[in-house]
């Protein structure tokens, strides 16, 4: 009795000795439920963090930690995630433990028919009550072993005068393995979905860091887009503040007797078309800014959204503009971009799809063994006088059962042989076509890091060259302004050289604007590249993707 109770608690602590996999998935199964459970969305999150005086001041990497944290498209992509997490979590299925139980009673009554029934005459009913109470364990090991374990009991009483024990007892205790020989066996075959699983999770974590690659430049492009149309904004209040000046100087002049009357009209359209163009830069702000505010999640609160935007990054470099070496950049981009690691765990699966195909071409041989022990008890009576001679029940059956006086023990040895097995085959060709795909990805994903990395160089080369020629239009501009505006004190020259200076010192200033603006771009997009884009965030992006 002794014996068959530390059986049966030591049957489920096998699986500590053969795990399906070093990292069990019950360390971490609770948690992915608790992350996703929630059916209600938070509100942006550390956006208070970041308010000074009813303003949001910002700087570009505190506004790349707001877009990770509630940017809605990164949300979505991380949800791609956590349904792969719960994909390897199922995986584990077929190594799972199974507890089977089950009861079940039947009474039976019908008349009687023979004299073997023991029911003495056609007129008395046989009765017949059946109690049966089964249970097992049933766990599958990396190695392809399925072991079972089983209990069985079943008590039966009758009126049937034939029995000798009645009721009587009936206990059974089977133990029995199987091992596949060929196909299924050993570790690789078995854990191969595990494998290819985890695999898929670490594409769709690379996949993930890599829409966050893109949704940051995005993130930076959208923050100097608004730091460009402020700077816009400006320029253009500022030359509107010069049309206004000299219309008032044509003005008074006009009213001095000094200025012909057709000559005010000039300056003064001059100021109608600069006012248009500001007004057009306010709205053009105001775009960039809502633009902006979506990607860092703060519109998904009214209260936030209304806050004012202090962007406080300035557009023009700091220190030194650096030079940059082509061929590193490219070595480096090969080497931590995350499409390259995800290209390379889809050839890796392929490769894992491969050999488990051709594992499906072998013979299915497997060797099945098993042991059971039976014993049975219950109240004995004499068939002859039907005086009882002694009362038993299951603990005799237990007796019986566990002196394995009563043994059964035999071996099967089971071969299925497919004369064509075309599904394997199929399942192989399809593999070895996923591989040729996915190698031909792999390339694509080169050329095109190759050509990102080429073209983001050009960029920030073109950037640089062109910064110089802005500064230098600019201090021209300004130069050239302050000698008509000399001239024209003086008489030498009419107002229309004032105001064409005018015009083209807000060109040259919208145009180094836009040059140092461009040149923050470029520097971004050789960062993301080369995927240092994400290195300042990779404790942010990791929880974000663990």
């Amino acid at each position: 009795m002794g014996l068959f109770r530390i059986a049966l608690f030591c049957l489920p602590m096998l699986a500590a000795f053969f795990p399906a996999d070093a990292q069990s998935p019950e360390s971490y199964s609770a948690l992915l439920t608790q992350q996703v459970k929630s059916g209600k969305l938070s509100p942006p999150a550390h956006v208070q963090d970041y308010v000074i005086d009813g303003r949001l001041h910002l700087r570009l990497q505190d506004a790349v930690r707001l877009a990770l944290e509630n940017n809605s498209n990164i949300r979505i992509e991380e949800t791609q995630v956590e349904a792969q997490k719960f994909s390897l979590l199922g995986a584990y299925k077929p190594f799972d433990p199974l507890i089977q139980s089950s009861a079940n009673i039947n009474r039976l009554s019908y008349s009687g028919y023979s004299q073997l029934q023991g029911v003495g005459n056609t007129n008395a009913a046989l009765n017949t009550l059946s109690q049966t109470v089964q249970a097992s364990y049933t766990q599958t090991f990396i190695s392809g072993t399925n072991i079972f374990a089983g209990f069985s009991g079943n008590r039966t009483s009758t009126n049937n005068s034939f029995y000798f024990l009645n009721p009587y007892v009936n206990s059974t205790v089977t133990l029995q393995f199987t091992q596949p020989l060929l196909r299924n066996a050993g570790r690789f075959a078995n854990t191969a979905p595990l494998v290819i699983a985890r695999r898929v999770l670490q594409q769709s974590r690379a996949g993930f860091e890599a829409q966050v690659n893109d949704a940051i430049l995005q993130v930076v492009t959208q923050y100097w887009t608004v730091v460009q149309a402020r700077g816009s904004f400006d320029v253009e209040q500022r030359s509107l503040a010069l049309a206004e000046s000299s219309y008032q100087h044509d003005k008074r002049a006009l009213e001095l007797g000094a200025l012909p009357p057709l000559d005010i009209y000039r300056s003064q359209s001059e100021v109608a078309a600069r006012r248009l163009q500001a007004i057009q830069s306010e709205y053009v702000l105001k775009q960039a800014q809502e633009a902006f505010r979506f990607s860092i999640g703060v519109d998904q609160d009214p209260a936030l959204a209304a806050l004012e935007l202090d962007l406080v990054e300035k557009p023009e470099p700091e220190g030194e503009i650096e030079n940059v070496d082509p061929v590193e950049i490219l070595r480096k981009a090969l080497i931590a971009r995350p499409e390259i690691a995800a290209a390379n765990a889809a050839l890796a699966n392929d490769e894992t799809s491969i050999r488990l195909a051709h594992n499906g071409l072998k013979p299915d041989l497997s060797l099945t063994g098993f042991y059971q022990t039976n014993g049975i008890g219950g109240n004995l009576y004499d068939l002859n006088t039907g005086r009882l001679i002694s009362q038993g029940g299951l603990g005799t059956s237990f007796d019986q059962m566990f002196g394995f006086g009563f043994p059964g023990y035999g071996g099967t040895l089971t071969l299925n042989l497919p004369l064509r097995n075309r599904a394997a085959k199929a399942n192989l060709g399809t593999a070895l076509v996923a591989r040729r795909h996915d190698l031909y990805t792999s390339q694509i994903t080169r050329e095109q890091i190759v050509r990102q990395v080429q073209d983001s160089v050009h960029l920030l080369e073109e950037a640089k060259l062109t910064l110089a020629a802005g500064n230098e239009s600019l201090d021209l501009a300004r130069k050239s302004l302050a000698a008509d505006e000399r001239k024209y004190e003086l008489g030498a020259e009419t107002n229309f050289f004032v105001l064409d200076s005018q015009t083209k010192l807000a060109q040259s200033e919208l145009s180094l604007l836009q040059t140092q603006i461009g040149y923050q771009i470029a520097r971004a997009t050789v960062d993301r590249a080369t995927g240092s884009l994400l290195e300042p965030y990779h404790v942010q992006i990791a929880e974000l993707s663990q």
